[in-house]
């Protein structure tokens, strides 16, 4: 096991050691036209901001994104965030390495997670769609790598395992709604929970990094997954027509719309309703990474989210941050004391006054 952790490192006083999966490598110029290293380094607990500003010729070609690195260097707090500057760094060996040191995974168990899948499919009543499911998740390859994708790269559930845990937790608020809205069809709704990201197993590369397959970047996994569907509808010869056009439609709208990439607007009730609980619950993971990973040393919001379209608060901190002292009010001062008039001042005020008329006999 490797050790420290990202989320181990703060400020030090002595230079620390430590490997990390190189997410992100930039060549960049000082003012002095001398090249430096600007990385993300990472590993399963979050992302690390690093800088090397000395003998960048040494190691410029010697790693790449996506390889493993090992690194010595100091860790300081700038712009609120921890950055470390590297003195050493060297390129890794897989061989030396585990790689669960370094992906970030779902909490939960996988084979848990499966079985609950598993159980779902089994209570789907429609045949048809049944039928369907069957054929889907009893492909091994498909089984397969479903298990181990993440959800997104980077937007939601981007950890192995996060597309299986996302899909289970909209099959669980679908489970709700479809019961609260009487004229909701749970077994299509619920195929079309199972089924509207499976493209991503392909469309994503999660063997090093998180990263758009060639197939992804051409397709992208809404369409890989209709594709997905038909090649497996084409064993069901009995399949209905009607009903592949509404799993299909779920597939195609589940985006919600046009901008966001879905070529169809939801045009049914479960088709609605499933682009709401996708991104809900999209969301709600995003709101809980970008809070639990934000690395700023100070202050109760975190930085700012592109996704969300705003910072986030984070609610512990912020409870618990200690309140303002009161403002104190003023001390009113009583009005000065009216100077004594002079002997000129008293002439003259009388001086000033009205003549008083002289009432005539």
């Amino acid at each position: 096991m490797k050790s420290p952790y990202v989320n181990d490192l703060g400020p030090t006083k002595e230079p620390v050691t430590s490997s990390f999966l190189v997410r992100s490598k930039e060549i960049r110029q000082k003012k002095t036209g001398e090249l430096y290293l600007s990385l993300m380094l990472g590993d399963r607990t979050g992302e690390l901001d690093a800088k090397m500003w000395d003998n960048v010729s040494e190691v410029i070609d010697a790693f790449e994104r996506d390889d493993f690195v090992k690194v010595k260097g100091m860790v300081q707090i700038f712009h609120n965030r921890p950055q470390m500057t590297i003195h050493k760094l060297r390129r890794m060996d897989d061989s030396e390495i585990d790689f669960s040191d370094y992906f970030p995974s779902s909490r939960r168990d996988p084979d848990e997670m499966w079985a609950e899948l598993s159980a779902i499919v089994a209570g789907v009543a429609n045949p048809h769609l049944k039928a369907l499911l069957d054929s889907v998740f009893g492909d091994p390859e498909i089984a397969a790598r479903y298990r181990r994708a993440p959800a997104a790269k980077q937007i939601h559930h981007a950890f192995l395992g996060g597309l299986l845990e996302h899909v289970l937790s909209v099959s669980a608020l679908a489970k709700m709604t479809a019961a609260h809205y009487a004229s909701i069809d749970y077994d299509l709704l619920i195929t079309g929970v199972l089924l509207h990201d499976i493209g991503k197993i392909y469309e994503l590369n999660y063997e090093r990094g998180f990263s758009y397959s060639d197939e992804g970047q051409l397709l992208g996994h809404i369409n890989i997954a209709q594709r997905m569907v038909g090649d497996k509808v084409r064993g069901l010869p009995d399949f209905p027509p009607q009903l592949r056009a509404l799993v299909e439609h779920m597939i195609l709208s589940h985006h919600g719309h046009l901008e966001f990439g879905s070529p169809k607007l939801p045009q049914f009730p479960e088709a609605l309703l499933l682009h709401y609980l996708d991104d809900l619950d999209s969301k709600m993971e995003c709101m809980r990474a970008l809070i639990e990973n934000d690395r700023q040393v100070e202050g109760s919001f975190t930085t700012y989210s592109t996704v969300l379209e705003r910072p986030a608060l984070k609610k512990e901190r912020f409870l618990k941050r200690e309140p303002a002292p009161a403002v104190q009010p003023q001390a009113t001062h009583p009005e000065p004391a009216a100077a004594p008039e002079s002997p000129f001042a008293d002439k003259l005020k009388r001086a000033l006054q009205p003549v008083s008329t002289v009432q005539e006999n």
